[in-house]
């Protein structure tokens, strides 16, 4: 009876997962597919996801027409800058917040984490906008980078701090017996400890920041030749000889997915080792 209770559970959770998967990756398995169908195929029978005949066509015309080599160098450095300055600061932030010693530490750190119950959503794009025109950074890709690196997520912070603060401070002290300073530790023996995080902290970045398609479209509406991969990748909707080139803007949505899925497969075990030590030692 025991055995009946204990696989029949089994069964049912993996049944829900099973049903979770399906939900989740149905959307890719649909764009996969209709990135081969013509625009006609896809406005007349948009509901069959199999195509009644397969075209490549729609790869060729995306690749010239969005110019995906410029588009996606845009996305490389922008993307690139992002990650590592994120990763930056937000590792200095968590050392800071861990081992830093100043007053109203525990007032500032309840702040940001107030922040992380607050969803403002694209109410905040107005103000930051104008911040990037004072500073004359708002017709460029630098003013997106500036903005995502030093507006701090209190996320990555919260995972950094929460690791370092299972960290035994006798490290640090024999550190600055042996003349490092505050700065030194953070970058010879903090570093080199949380690069589970760090993987974890650049995984998430890169994510968002290749995916970001409202900021670098405000950014980039007087630059057209700064725009990224996304912003170029929905602009063919409107690109072809039709009202809206569907079947362009799905090959190029494919094409611009390939980065992140070889990304993530690459990473994906320092991702899952970074989320559990984060979590376990927090």
């Amino acid at each position: 009876m025991e055995l009946i209770k204990k696989y029949g559970m089994n069964f049912i959770i993996y049944i829900f997962l099973m049903i979770i998967l399906v939900i989740t990756i149905f959307p890719i398995l649909y764009t996969f597919f209709a990135s081969f169908k013509s625009n006609q195929e896809i406005l007349t029978a948009g509901t069959n996801i199999i195509p009644k005949k397969f075209t490549f066509e729609n790869y060729k015309q995306a690749w010239l027409l969005a110019d995906f080599k410029r588009y996606t160098f845009n996305s490389i450095y922008m993307t690139a800058s992002i990650v590592i300055g994120t990763i930056i600061t937000s590792s200095m932030a968590g050392y800071a917040f861990s081992r830093g010693e100043f007053k109203g530490k525990k007032i500032i750190f309840a702040a940001f984490t107030a922040t992380m119950f607050v969803s403002l959503g694209s109410i905040t794009l107005y103000p930051l906008v104008e911040i990037a025109k004072f500073l004359h950074i708002n017709t460029n890709l630098w003013g997106v980078i500036i903005i995502k690196v030093f507006g701090l997520n209190i996320m990555n912070i919260y995972l950094v701090r929460s690791f370092l603060d299972t960290v035994p401070r006798e490290i640090d002290e024999a550190a600055t017996i042996d003349g490092c300073n505050f700065f030194r530790i953070y970058y010879e023996i903090i570093l080199p400890l949380i690069k589970p995080i760090i993987a974890t902290i650049g995984l998430i970045t890169f994510r968002d920041a290749w995916n970001d398609y409202l900021m670098p479209l405000v950014f980039t509406l007087s630059n057209p030749q700064q725009s990224p991969l996304i912003v170029g990748v929905v602009s063919l909707r409107s690109s072809g000889a039709a009202a809206s080139s569907w079947n362009l803007m799905l090959a190029g949505t494919m094409l611009s997915i390939v980065p992140m899925l070889t990304i993530y497969l690459s990473l994906n075990r320092y991702f899952v080792q970074g989320l559990t030590s984060g979590a376990v030692k927090g």
